[in-house]
């Protein structure tokens, strides 16, 4: 297996680390020949979709198309824009926002040039993700975990009370190396095998159950509070066009997934005990 990522990391068994910027699509290429798929799973940072997706989004279709491999995308549930009902696979890419189009329009790329016979290409969207590894970007992981374990009130994005899909991450990888292997699956988009929706609070409550801290508060963050944070963080800023996410039901359905592939969710408490052992680790580590 071969890793590409920017900075590149220290040596593993099996695993080559590689250090390239993904933008680089003659070196992408250069690094891909010989494999059987290409795994796109990397994001720019959260504030710069904008004007990095475009790029990458090109590299990594150029390098599938130059190496014959199947290009495995990683999407997300950004592309629909704000919808009544459980999310499928069948809804339009109908997102207005400069964070949905770039998401849709990457996919929309890559569907194209598997049409015309170019690449070998498939989509398989995640919502939230969650669980081991799950740290700055997911939203029960760092902002929550650590005060979680210590029996400390967390706060939520929009209204903690709204179920809302969470993707564990190790169901995500799974889904993501078994569409690769199937022929069938090309060409079109597949929703990771996910448990019934939870809310925030839901969540939280099942993790502090697992831990042993009591029952931890669950605090909505206000749109008062959200925009001073916003001043100070870009990230923050980026969330206003995604509040709609968490303000309402937000609800993906992977029964078409389930219809014709092996890959399950993981049952929500094996998640979760999983979880919470990976966040003892990680912050003892850590010190």
């Amino acid at each position: 297996m071969r890793v590409v990522t920017k900075s590149g990391r220290s040596p593993e068994p099996g695993i080559e680390h590689v250090a390239l910027d993904a933008t680089d699509s003659a070196r992408l290429s250069e690094v891909a020949q010989g494999a059987a798929a290409i795994y796109s799973c990397a994001a720019p940072p959260y504030h710069r979709w904008a004007s990095e997706w475009p790029p990458l989004a090109s590299s990594v279709c150029a390098a599938a198309e130059a190496t014959g491999a199947t290009l495995a995308m990683l999407g997300n549930l950004y592309g629909y824009g704000p919808v009544d009902g459980p999310m499928t696979e069948e809804l339009p890419l109908a997102a207005t926002g400069p964070k949905g189009r770039v998401r849709a329009t990457a996919w929309e790329q890559a569907q194209e040039l598997h049409e015309q016979g170019r690449i070998k290409a498939v989509e398989v969207r995640a919502s939230d993700f969650f669980g081991p590894g799950v740290t700055d970007g997911g939203h029960l992981a760092a902002r929550v975990m650590p005060r979680l374990l210590r029996g400390k009130p967390v706060s939520a994005l929009g209204d903690p009370d709204a179920p809302h899909s969470w993707s564990y991450l190790p169901d995500v990888a799974r889904a993501l190396v078994e569409v690769a292997g199937e022929e069938r699956a090309w060409g079109r988009a597949w929703h990771v095998p996910t448990e019934p929706a939870l809310s925030t609070r839901e969540m939280v409550g099942r993790l502090a159950a697992q831990a042993g801290t009591g029952p931890v508060a669950v605090r909505g963050l206000s749109p008062a509070v959200l925009g001073i944070a916003a001043v100070f963080s870009p990230l923050i800023r980026e969330l206003k066009e995604i509040r709609y996410q968490f303000d309402r039901p937000f609800v993906a359905e992977s029964g078409a997934y389930e219809a014709e592939f092996a890959v399950r969710a993981t049952p929500v408490d094996e998640q979760v005990k999983a979880t919470v052992e990976w966040w003892r680790g990680h912050l003892a580590t850590a010190g």
